[in-house]
Parts: structure tokens; sequence; C-alpha cells
């Protein structure tokens, strides 16, 4: 049996990125931490477990035999060449001190490709999807990159490694883009950052050391609305979206040693 088509797959993840943020949204103020993971910083709340649970409770149920690939509870088996990459809670730092910028990002694959996801704004109460060529979308209304053409005017995301040696390298790309560009960003969510850079809000978004369930809904998103995006590779752990206009600048700052 042949997969369901990438649309059908894009309103799945939308279902059920919408019933995590409500149960997220519920326990916003009274975070409390699991366990941690990388270090002592990197913390895992009893929601983001939940909130898993949920999504693995809802794809099962929705595609039977897909594989899932969670950040809380790992890889699971499948029978069929659907499958899922789930992050529970993307910006679980700022659910803990009940900052409103967290999300939930699920990407849909067929045989290993993703194409298709959504990631809610948990607070904001919007919803982010794409599908492979249909375009971006913001509560199902389309959505597009900024045409920014200016560097030096550029608002441009960024995000931390909990890793100490990632940290400081990666402290060095931002001060070398601060020198050019309007001003930086660091929210704490990859996955909203890049709808953002989709749908006009950032012009651009740069990390490293990410986890293709940090970014696998949202540069489909940004790169679906338009943006120019480079995602990580086996080589180079760095990840860039940008409007069209400054993204061959950009990365060359960003590379630049």
């Amino acid at each position: 049996m042949p997969p369901p088509p990438a649309h059908h797959l894009e309103h799945v993840a939308i279902d059920v990125v919408r019933a995590a943020a409500a149960l997220v949204r519920e326990h916003t103020g009274r975070a409390t931490t699991a366990a941690t993971k990388t270090s002592p910083t990197d913390v895992v709340t009893h929601t983001d477990l939940a909130s898993e649970t949920l999504i693995r409770r809802e794809l099962e149920a929705r595609c039977p035999g897909s594989s899932i690939v969670g950040e809380e509870y790992g890889e699971g088996d499948g029978s069929n060449r659907v499958g899922w990459v789930v992050d529970p809670i993307d910006g679980t730092v700022n659910f803990l001190y009940d900052l409103p910028v967290v999300a939930i990002s699920i990407a849909a694959t067929i045989d290993g490709e993703v194409v298709a996801g959504a990631v809610a704004d948990v607070q904001r109460g919007e919803v982010f999807s794409a599908s492979a060529g249909r375009g971006a979308r913001r509560d199902g209304e389309p959505v597009s990159a900024s045409r920014a053409v200016d560097i030096g005017q550029s608002l441009v995301g960024t995000g931390f490694s909990y890793d100490a040696e990632h940290r400081a390298s990666h402290a060095d790309t931002v001060a070398t883009l601060l020198a050019h560009c309007r001003d930086i960003r660091c929210m704490g969510s990859a996955a909203l950052n890049l709808c953002w850079v989709g749908c006009g809000r950032l012009d651009a978004h740069v990390e490293r050391d990410l986890k293709r369930y940090d970014f696998a809904a949202g540069a489909l998103i940004a790169a679906e609305g338009g943006a120019t995006v480079r995602e990580p590779s086996d080589d180079d752990d760095l990840l860039i979206a940008a409007a069209p206009g400054v993204a061959s600048e950009l990365a060359v700052l960003a590379t630049k040693r």
C-alpha cells in the first residue's frame, strides 16, 4: 500500500500538535523537572513526557504502523514507509521558567525524507505547517519569507547548545554576525524561529548542534515559505535558514573562522 499523500500527513500533524499544545498550556506555570539529559541545565519536565505520550498515542491511532522518533522516548519500529520526528516541547527551559516561547514540533517522513510538518506556538495558539511542494501556512493561511536584501537591516535568530565547547564556538559565530546585522534574537525555540523565518518575522536563523527533532518540521516550513535552508550534515553541524536576499552573505559570515 502506498503511503498517504504529504498534505494528509500535514493535517494529521496539525491536529496532533494542537492537542499536545492544549495539554502543555494546562501545565503552564506548574512545570516540574523529571530528569536531566546532556548536562544539569538540560532538563526534561514531566510535561515533556506527558506531551510525547499523547503525541505517540495519537499518531499511532491515526497512522498505524508508522515509526516514531521522539526526543524523550527515542525511536520505535514501524511496519510501513511513514515516520514521525517529534519534539514534545521545544523550549523546555522557557516552559520551566514560564517564559512564553514554547513549541510542539512534529514532522512526517516518507522513506526517511521530511514531507510534511507542523509546529504549534503553545502560548500564542498559532500553528505553522507545510507539506512538500505546497507552501507554508500559519493557521491555514499562506506565509512567505521576508524580502530582506541587506544583511545590515536583517534580524537574525539563534540558539545555543548545552555543550560547553559548542557554546564557545557558536559564540564566536554570533559575535561575527552581530557586527554585521541589525540585531540578534535568542528566543529558546529553534522550531519557532524557523517558522518565523518562513513567515518573515525573522530574516534568518543560525544555530549549531541541533538534533533532527529540533529542526525537521521548522526547516521544511521555512523552506516552503521561500527561505533558503541549509540543514546540518555529518561534516558540519551548522543550520542556516534565511531570506533568499541575504542567505549567501549570511552563510559566508556564519562560516567565517
